[in-house]
């Protein structure tokens, strides 16, 4: 459909949308349909603020990513619900935007100053120990953020946070709880376990029966959806090699670069402060009484030492170090840039009080040669022309591919190749293909079912692609010869454990009711003796560790309680509880307050868990 727009943009049929658009205006009047759109790009409402579909498709893919990852690359991506992902997803950024308000409501705030601290000290976006912008920015780029967009996510994040340390760290026990707690989770079992195995090797699946199953779920053996997808790519270092410079522009540019060097000065200072306890007249006092004594040649540093209130440097003689100008307020730079070496000043103010300022040395900039910064400057002389290059070349591109049907002349207008990508699912593939605005944009409807070029897709600053659809291998059923193995196995592993389970608890009845004695339940196995069983106890599946601290105490010496599980392999395993023991004596101090900390931190979880509840039940929220 917009291919064909496209196609007849200037005849008859762009008059006729344009004549049947004024009509509707004209009708129905500007703002309703303006306000028609808006709301089919609303997911939802969450007291007034509106969540984009934009917000939920990002939040359904990223998600979806993410479970993929999780379960690993031989999963099949097509399994997963789309509605399920979508109302998970949804859920989950309503939930968000809840928290968020009340952070604001409640006037909490995260600094841009700290929002730059967590970016730089993030070990994702270092490399060797230190930040590198260009692994941040393929980074968030893969995320779907631009710059600005993880920067608000990431300041959101931030308020969410502190939100949540505000309540979760208010949780409080008592001395009753932990101890009542530390005698549960100190406490011992002795038990023995008996394993009745699934037995594959006793176990037949005809033919007709691998057929029967194989028809009656035939919707789990698709096969997945993909694309291939060809693709123009647009890099900025291919410009670099295309642009000149002259030797005018660069002795130009490293005019420039040696102003801006500046001499460092070595300072020290001795600083009054004017505060609630000092007043202005009382701090002016005393710093010309110090200078009086500076006069009658008392040593500066001595004097810092003594009565310098600044205690960075106090310690130190009053020595600040070399610095440039804009370090220091700029009364204080004032100064001691009209100073000479040695020379020591008369009081000055600052908004930190009065101080005494000594220049201490003076270091020269080192002035780098011509040649020495050549290769920099062509650098930075190319960057600014490529930019521009860039800039002008991607606007070609996006024209030129909304102009044709297919990526060929585009790519030949620009010098460029059509690329093709291996086939991937919606969960994506490797490279290129693994960009979440790749995978958003090839399995868009315009793209997908309409066949239309994508726009320019910014990868990351230094590159842009446009893509579309070569190839839709949409899912199809497989063939049982294929699939048959894997049915066979299925079946074999599923029967194998239901007749140890039907074994098992038919032998669990007999023990429970007596009827069957202990020694006699064996069958040719051994009952797995294990005494003062913790709850990690090495050695035993926590599936059974879990069942047997949930099992009831024996009644009396010699009456074991039993229990059956049935482990994952499809193993039955009886459980026999024999006794129970708790710990005597009081807990040493460490340990009660590793479970207080403990405790506590569940509570506030729960608490905060509460709160967010509260916070739905009481919000006006409005699903679309």
């Amino acid at each position: 459909m917009l291919q064909n727009i496209r196609d007849n943009s200037q005849g008859w049929i762009a008059k006729t949308i344009i004549g049947v658009i004024v009509v509707l205006m004209a009708l129905t009047g500007f703002d309703a349909i303006v306000n028609t759109m808006n709301q089919d790009q609303v997911a939802a409402e969450v007291n007034g603020d509106e969540i984009t579909r934009n917000e939920l498709s990002q939040a359904v893919d990223l998600q979806r990513r993410q479970l993929i990852q999780r379960l690993g690359k031989d999963f099949d991506a097509s399994r997963l619900d789309d509605n399920l992902l979508r109302e998970a997803a949804l859920k989950g950024l309503i939930e968000r935007r809840l928290l968020l308000q009340s952070a604001n409501d409640a006037n909490f705030v995260f600094s841009q100053a700290l929002l730059d601290q967590v970016i730089l000290q993030t070990p994702e976006f270092q490399i060797d120990g230190k930040f590198n912008a260009d692994l941040f920015d393929q980074v968030i780029r893969q995320m779907g953020y631009t710059r600005l967009q993880f920067r608000q996510m990431l300041e959101q994040e931030m308020l969410i946070g502190q939100l949540r340390a505000g309540i979760s760290g208010s949780g409080f026990v008592t001395d009753e709880e932990v101890q009542a707690f530390a005698r549960l989770e100190r406490q011992t079992r002795d038990f023995a376990s008996l394993t009745i195995e699934a037995d594959k090797a006793k176990v037949e699946v005809s033919d007709d029966e691998a057929k029967g199953y194989y028809e009656e779920h035939a919707a789990q053996y698709m096969s997945p959806e993909q694309v291939v997808v060809e693709y123009i790519e647009l890099k900025k270092d291919a410009f670099f090699d295309k642009v000149t410079v002259n030797d005018e522009e660069l002795q130009a540019l490293y005019q420039r670069e040696i102003s801006n060097l500046a001499e460092q000065r070595d300072a020290a200072h001795i600083l009054i402060e004017v505060n609630d306890k000092v007043d202005e007249a009382q701090a002016k006092a005393r710093i010309e009484e110090i200078r009086k004594q500076l006069d009658e040649g008392k040593d500066f540093a001595a004097l810092a030492k003594e009565f310098s209130e600044d205690p960075g440097s106090a310690d130190n003689g009053g020595e600040l170090g070399y610095a440039g100008p804009g370090v220091y307020d700029p009364e204080f730079e004032e100064v001691l840039y009209a100073l000479k070496d040695g020379e020591i000043s008369q009081p000055v103010r600052s908004p930190y009080g009065w101080h005494l300022i000594k220049l201490l040395g003076v270091q020269a900039p080192e002035v780098p040669s011509f040649d020495s910064l050549k290769e920099k400057l062509v650098r930075e002389l190319k960057t600014q022309q490529v930019e521009q290059r860039f800039v002008e070349a991607t606007k070609a591109l996006e024209d030129a591919a909304f102009e044709a049907s297919d990526l060929a002349q585009p790519a030949q207008d620009l010098g460029l190749q059509v690329q093709t990508t291996a086939p991937f699912g919606r969960e994506g593939g490797e490279g290129l293909t693994a960009n979440s605005q790749v995978i958003q944009a090839a399995y868009s409807p315009e793209v997908l079912e309409e066949g239309a070029n994508s726009s320019a897709l910014e990868l990351d600053p230094d590159t842009v692609v446009v893509l579309r659809v070569k190839e839709h291998k949409k899912p199809e059923q497989l063939p049982f010869d294929q699939v048959a193995a894997t049915i066979r196995e299925h079946l074999t592993e599923e029967r194998a454990a239901e007749q140890a389970r039907t074994e098992g608890e038919a032998l669990l009845a007999g023990l429970r009711e007596g009827k069957t004695p202990v020694a006699l339940a064996e069958d040719g196995q051994t009952w797995h003796q294990v005494e003062a069983a913790t709850r990690s106890q090495d050695g035993v599946e926590p599936v059974l560790l879990q069942a047997l601290f949930r099992m009831p105490r024996p009644q009396a010496d010699g009456k074991p309680t039993f229990t059956g599980v049935t482990l994952a392999n499809g193993d039955y395993v009886i459980l026999q509880l024999k006794g129970v023991s708790e710990p005597e004596g009081e807990l040493a101090a460490d340990e009660r307050d590793m479970y207080r900390q403990f405790l506590a931190s569940r509570s506030g979880q729960q608490d905060f868990s509460a709160f967010r509840n509260a916070l739905e039940r009481q919000a006006k929220i409005e699903r679309r």
